[in-house]
């Protein structure tokens, strides 16, 4: 199963991410979304998973399960553009329909080390789905660029 896949969207950025699970959705999103943003040079130009210097627990609430989405995003967006941290890993302890506990691993930002390569503004709710699949679940995000 691929983790996500870009979908073409007039002047913005679309995204397919899928997972066996609801909690697999979740971390694929998170890993694609810092994998659209940044590219960190001291893996040869490719994406590191690397252990970071800090673990956050963050847990997030939405009316329904797309909503959940889009605030989780919306929260590691902010990590990075607001704060300055890259995630590296992130292990979702609890996932219902309205309620998101995950702790992430995460290091600051570098700009010696971490390349940007999409300049993503925010997590829309154009187009937004979420749904369970016969292999597990499959969420569509929009995000502006």
């Amino acid at each position: 199963m691929t983790l996500y896949k870009l979908i073409d969207h007039t002047a913005d950025l679309g995204m397919e991410i899928t997972g066996r699970t609801k909690k697999e959705l979740f971390a694929n999103a998170a890993f694609a979304l810092f994998d659209i943003l940044i590219q960190d040079t001291d893996n040869k130009g490719k994406a590191s998973r690397k252990t970071g210097k800090r673990v956050k627990i963050r847990t997030v609430h939405g009316a329904d399960v797309e909503d959940l989405l889009v605030n989780f995003l919306r929260e590691l967006l902010y990590l990075f553009n607001g704060l300055g941290f890259v995630v590296n890993q992130g292990m979702i302890a609890d996932c219902s329909m309205k309620r998101l506990v995950v702790q992430l691993t995460v290091e600051p930002y570098d700009p010696k080390r971490h390349l940007i390569k999409t300049e993503l503004k925010a997590v829309t709710y154009h187009g937004l789905s979420v749904e369970r699949i016969k292999k597990g679940w499959k969420a569509r995000v929009i995000f502006d660029v």
